[in-house]
């Protein structure tokens, strides 16, 4: 997961004169793999919200509890450890060894959304109701939060560089035939609030629902489990890549909740 830095290494030290055929395939690719992460991202939000997909969270004929939290936590233990191990700088530069580094991040992208798209496929619905809002007032305010926890999420990507984030801006500077140039460390927007708003985002549309079910319940306890977890790794990098600047940055702002840190 990426906050703040969106920091790959240049693809070339100077201008080239690539063949066009590989560099259309590279800019092919990226669209690719941005296209799956719109097909994730949107069937995520009809998932979790059981709006308008053909299969959600809560659909489906349910099973025995204690084998369906099992099967759940393992298809989401798929997508943890691939989000974890190939965001792991050690990774990036053992895996571009063997592939450009123009299309390292469009591979995460790719495999991250193939990922999620196997947890939806298999996941087993477990719809017994821990509570209802019903239809008044609290529904409306509720499924409002969720969608602006999406839009947080949106946003929040656009202030970092929303297309580096996702891998097409590598494959562009590709396709072009330039070097690339990173986006570096950016203090913007959402950014001066808290230090990963796109978390935060993500956990205001899980939690914020107005029908909550055992499954819809174990889906956002697993997920904000990993979100912690990854938050420890990624800001342990970030700190190893921006030293100081970072730590400083960690001392004035918190991590998740908007609120002001008193002087130290």
């Amino acid at each position: 997961m990426s906050t703040i830095s969106v920091n790959h290494s240049a693809d070339q030290s100077s201008r080239t004169t690539t063949p066009l055929l590989p560099r259309i395939a590279t800019f092919a690719y990226g669209l690719i793999a941005y296209t799956a992460f719109l097909a994730a991202f949107l069937y995520a939000m009809g998932f979790v919200g059981n709006w308008l997909v053909p299969k959600s969270i809560d659909s489906g004929k349910p099973g025995p509890i204690i084998p369906s939290l099992l099967i759940n936590a393992a298809l989401l233990c798929v997508f943890v450890l691939q989000h974890t191990i190939m965001a792991r700088p050690a990774f990036k530069s053992w895996f571009t060894q063997y592939v450009p580094k123009s299309i390292e991040r469009s591979t995460f992208v790719l495999t991250a959304s193939a990922s999620l798209g196997l947890a939806f496929w298999q996941w087993h619905p477990l719809p017994q109701i821990i509570f209802d809002v019903g239809e008044g007032a609290s529904f409306y305010i509720l499924t409002a939060l969720s969608l602006a926890g999406w839009g947080i999420v949106l946003l929040a990507s656009f202030m970092v560089s929303h297309f580096d984030l996702f891998g097409l801006r590598q494959t562009w500077f590709r396709f072009i035939d330039r070097p690339y140039v990173a986006v570096g460390f950016r203090l913007v927007g959402l950014y001066k609030l808290v230090r990963h708003p796109l978390m935060l985002g993500f956990l205001i549309a899980f939690w914020a629902t107005p029908v909550m079910t055992v499954g819809h319940l174990a889906f956002a306890a697993l997920v904000t489990g990993y979100i912690f977890m990854g938050l420890w790794f990624e800001e342990r990098d970030l700190i190893a890549e921006h030293g100081e600047n970072y730590l400083s940055y960690r001392r004035q702002v918190r991590g998740l909740i908007p609120l002001p840190k008193r002087p130290a």
